[in-house]
């Protein structure tokens, strides 16, 4: 049903664990299938001064896919200016995959939910 590449994710995944001193956090799950997802975000600037996510993790309750997705998540996140990473979507993600079973997609909605939630979070704490 998984591709190795999903599979590698879930048996390894990358980045899961809890930064302390996040500055953006989002949290989202989905009660129909019990999967729970909190992204942690670190922000700095790069060389041009626009802000980039420094660091992500996640934390994640659920299945082979919502792992696999929130670590491949914050793979692909990781060094992105924040416009950039508010664009990844559930098709940027399972693509990266080398895609998701179509009943397991709504996991890697809740990954890219996640994400997205923490960067809202950072921004209306800069407010």
């Amino acid at each position: 049903m998984y591709n190795e590449k999903v599979m590698e994710h879930f048996r390894n995944p990358k980045n899961l664990r809890e930064i302390k001193d996040a500055d953006g956090i989002g949290e989202v799950g989905n009660p129909s299938c019990g999967d729970v997802m909190r992204c942690y975000i670190k922000v700095g600037k790069n060389k041009a001064g626009k802000e980039i996510i420094t660091d992500v993790s996640v934390k994640t309750l659920g299945c082979v896919a919502a792992i696999a997705t929130s670590s491949m998540t914050t793979e692909l996140a990781k060094g992105m200016k924040l416009k950039d990473a508010k664009k990844i979507t559930r098709d940027t993600i399972s693509n990266a995959l080398g895609k998701i079973p179509l009943i397991k997609e709504h996991c890697s909605n809740l990954a890219a939910d996640a994400l997205h939630k923490a960067i809202e979070d950072y921004e209306s704490r800069k407010k």
